[in-house]
């Protein structure tokens, strides 16, 4: 299998699967001289691991990450990043690949295991392998590493705006909340509405989708290529790498077809500071793929979870028709976890970007 390598000037690869002893990844392309701990990638990663609420897979795994190679103390004693690559382990511990013994040989409408059959003739039935989100925590564990490249006057978040039908009212927003409810929900008056919603749902063996949104802000003005490198395309590029999402959109997104010239265009003036000075922010801080130096907002759209509990019509590796139910550890909304798993493709791909323009740009 090809493609397992993210990014160009910084870049991440991943291997290892969902029910295998371990996952890991290997951080290249990383500047010298940046403080790391695992303390620090392990934060992140705590934000994501499964087993933290009813609403969520009940997969008991710590995430636990460890440092392989590429830091080293400096001269105070400091552990920095060496310019050499960061290899990061963690061991999987709490499989259960029984739970997919029944359907090792039928095919789950909606997952990945009949495409992953075409191709290459064989798949890892358990969870799911290399499909499964389970490799979202080397994402993340990256996107921590990527997150110092870019420094602290960048901040990255993540909430959840829409759990199927119900979305946050945004007169209430409020980024404080977000880490305070399980739902990573920036309004506080959607988490009652939303756990009734979701224990419904969860009691009926079924699945909802949901929507991300991730804001960026810091970013300097000049990130982006004008053609075959724009920002916003390799952000969408980027979410949509992200397990079940099946659609982007950066500023007004698809609502910009609604709007006229005039409503659209984002007026400019001088700032006290005498810098440009945006009046809107339509273009979700990208103009002609190269950041404005505006917050970078990007929206992704998150399925249901395939895996549940209502017999679904399919066929199995010999051509027979068949039904199948998929039992065990599932979330019934898979965008939840999805929230740090978006920051970690921004921070990625902005570190990735700023190393390019000092490339080019100085």
């Amino acid at each position: 299998m090809s493609h397992n390598t993210f990014g160009h000037l910084f870049r991440m690869t991943t291997w290892g699967e969902s029910h295998g002893p371990a996952i890991g990844c290997v951080v290249d392309g990383c500047p010298p001289g940046i403080p790391i701990t695992a303390e620090e990638i392990q934060v992140q990663l705590n934000r994501r691991k499964p087993g933290q609420s009813r609403f969520t897979t009940q997969r008991r795994e710590a995430d636990a990450v460890e440092i392989l190679s590429g830091v080293f103390p400096d001269a105070s004693g400091e552990q920095v990043t060496t310019g050499t690559p960061i290899s990061l382990l963690i061991h999987n511990t709490d499989q259960r690949s029984k739970d997919y013994g029944e359907i090792k040989d039928a095919f789950r409408p909606g997952h990945a295991d009949i495409t992953y059959w075409s191709k290459y003739g064989i798949r890892d039935f358990r969870g799911g392998g290399r499909s499964s989100a389970r490799e979202t925590a080397m994402r993340v564990a990256a996107g921590a590493i990527a997150r110092k490249v870019l420094g602290a006057g960048v901040v990255i978040r993540g909430a959840l705006i829409q759990i199927g039908e119900h979305k946050v009212d945004r007169s209430r927003w409020d980024w404080e909340t977000v880490d305070t409810n399980p739902f990573f929900s920036p309004d506080p008056g959607m988490v009652p509405e939303w756990t009734h919603y979701l224990d419904s749902v969860r009691k009926n063996g079924s699945s909802v989708g949901a929507v991300v949104e991730v804001v960026a802000e810091g970013v300097p003005a000049g990130l982006g290529a004008p053609l075959y490198a724009k920002l916003d395309q390799d952000l969408a590029s980027a979410m949509m790498s992200i397990n079940a999402v099946k659609g982007v959109e950066i500023g007004a997104g698809m609502a910009a077809a609604e709007l006229t010239g005039e409503a659209n265009a984002d007026e400019i003036r001088i700032g006290n500071d005498g810098k440009p000075r945006f009046l809107s922010n339509h273009a979700g801080g990208i103009l002609g793929g190269i950041s404005t130096g505006q917050p970078i907002v990007c929206r992704f759209a998150v399925k249901p979870t395939s895996s549940i509990l209502t017999p679904r019509q399919t066929i199995d590796t010999q051509g027979h028709e068949t039904e199948i139910v998929t039992k065990g550890r599932h979330d019934p909304c898979v965008g939840i976890r999805a929230v740090p798993v978006g920051e970690a493709m921004m921070a990625l791909v902005l570190a990735d970007h700023l190393l390019r323009h000092r490339a080019q740009c100085g």
